[in-house]
């Protein structure tokens, strides 16, 4: 038998939506068996920023539409759709700057004032966040992340009911034999539980969270309705 297969952030009902050459069917070829953890990503801007509030950037970029520049780990990333959904929600036209990762450029363009917000991961962000080296406006949870707590939601700041959390999941094979996907799934309840893992993930910006196989497939076809209009109106492909 193959072994589980870990898949960060989206749904893999997200993935046809994204890739137009996909071998094989994420909803036929995968079946879900639990979360691993959640995280929301931060919305920043550089330390050098007018901007001590979202709600502050989002008057600015309304009153001057077009001219205002973010940037994101790269097209068709979670904090690239996050981004996409924040404008659509907020109202307001900031240019996207995709780039090949955080460490290829985009956090020292964004130190350097190049770019006037950016979205990335609590795994990315915490430490520059704490360490000043940039400023967090918000996170885009509909709660506030527990490690983070000063940190407002994007909901608080001037987009009401603007909720993105990420997550990570574990999936097998469609033909993995349900006592097996049962035991791994109990297995991975009670590893999620310990103080050694707990920390660990702390220390990626990440929440500990398991569910059932039924609440995760919940989760992807959620993942799904969420991210297909908002892919669709920004013409996201990634190829």
């Amino acid at each position: 038998m193959r072994l589980p297969t870990a898949m960060p952030c989206c749904s893999p009902l997200v993935q046809p939506l994204l890739f137009s050459t996909l071998t094989f069917d994420p909803a036929a070829d995968l079946a879900p068996v639990s979360p691993v953890g959640t995280y929301p990503n931060i919305i920043v801007v550089p330390d050098s920023s007018p901007f001590q509030k979202l709600e502050e950037f989002i008057a600015h970029a309304k009153a001057n539409p077009g001219t205002m520049r973010w940037g994101s780990p790269g097209i068709g990333t979670v904090p690239h759709l996050a981004g996409e959904l924040f404008k659509h929600r907020a109202g307001i036209e900031i240019t996207h700057v995709p780039y090949r990762g955080v460490n290829q450029g985009l956090m020292s363009d964004f130190l350097a004032g190049r770019l006037d917000l950016m979205f990335n991961t609590t795994g990315s962000l915490l430490e520059p966040v704490r360490s000043k080296q940039v400023r967090g406006l918000a996170v885009t949870s509909a709660k506030r992340f527990p490690d983070e707590l000063e940190l407002p939601t994007a909901a608080e700041s001037g987009v009401p009911g603007y909720d993105v959390s990420s997550w990570y999941a574990i999936y097998v094979p469609t033909k993995t034999p349900p006592d097996v996907v049962a035991k791994i799934n109990a297995d991975m309840a009670t590893t999620l539980k310990a103080p050694a893992i707990k920390e660990k993930f702390k220390l990626l910006g990440v929440l500990p969270q398991g569910s059932t196989p039924q609440e995760l497939t919940a989760m992807n076809v959620a993942d799904a309705a969420l991210w297909g209009p908002i892919i669709k109106e920004a013409n996201i492909k990634v190829e």
